[in-house]
């Protein structure tokens, strides 16, 4: 669906951002884009949704270019940023306001979503809390339908009932013709729900597997201590014991420790171990 070739891009007076980016994304999958601060992942996504344009290179969502932004592209792409700002109007006149611009906008579904948010129709947008205005801003994105969804830090300002609720929400409400790509550092809000782990740094695409390759070719655990234990490609003290990744067994499978994955990646751990 997504297909970046050769991408540069730079803000003025500023190192480039990319050089040189190629990376592909299919419908049918929840992309977890992970990076450090300042790697560009807030700008890939603008790029993506046709808010910039890239210096060089090419970027094509459904054979269309993003900057060219033309209506069909626009009413098939939802972006949620993670600073907005709303009108002074009611959930209902917003809805009658911009719903008519998503053709598959489905409004039972936004409501049994504001339903399970405990949001009602008659509230004011901008005297809900910041948390309240999120949570709207992902089940109108939802309601959308659109082929492509774009979350950047989706979870910031939710508590953590909240969170939960869009994890359950997110992945009952998300089918195979979409593709969702959500930005976060705060990989742990996310962990159980992408099937892509994607990271960029410095410019480059350095990891981009699906969770299923990475639970066949890694073990996350938590061991007491490192004492005779060995095949640990990475490991991280915490309390009570250590936190490590090594290599799968073909026996036992876990459960993707992600900030620990990406720790290993940024790292270059696993290709220091692996190489």
């Amino acid at each position: 669906m997504i297909e970046v070739k050769n991408l540069s891009f730079y803000y003025r007076r500023q190192r480039p951002l990319f050089t040189s980016l190629n990376l592909e994304m299919k419908s049918g999958r929840i992309v977890g884009l992970l990076g450090r601060n300042g790697a560009g992942k807030t700008t890939l996504l603008q790029l993506m949704a046709g808010l910039l344009a890239p210096k060089g290179g090419e970027i094509r969502v459904d054979g269309r270019r993003p900057f060219d932004r033309l209506p069909g592209f626009l009413t098939d792409v939802y972006m949620v940023p993670e600073e907005f700002s709303f009108p002074h109007v009611t959930i209902e006149v917003y809805t009658k306001a911009f719903s008519p611009f998503y053709p598959r906008f489905d409004r039972q579904k936004l409501d049994a979503i504001l339903a399970e948010f405990q949001l009602k129709a008659d509230e004011q947008l901008n005297k809900l809390s910041h948390g309240q205005r999120k949570k709207f801003l992902i089940a109108f994105a939802l309601a959308s339908n659109c082929r492509l969804m774009i979350l950047d830090e989706p979870t910031n300002g939710l508590d953590i009932p909240s969170k939960s609720q869009f994890r359950k929400i997110l992945v009952s409400s998300v089918s195979d013709e979409q593709l969702v790509i959500i930005s976060t550092h705060q990989v742990k809000d996310v962990d159980t729900i992408i099937d892509t782990v994607t990271v960029v740094d410095e410019g480059r695409l350095i990891f981009n597997e699906a969770t299923d390759e990475i639970t066949s070719h890694f073990y996350f655990e938590r061991i007491d201590s490192l004492d005779g234990e060995e095949n640990i490609l990475y490991q991280e003290a915490g309390i009570g014991g250590y936190r490590v990744m090594r290599p799968a067994d073909g026996v036992r499978e876990s459960h993707i420790d992600l900030e620990l994955l990406f720790n290993a990646i940024i790292s270059n751990a696993l290709n220091q171990k692996q190489g």
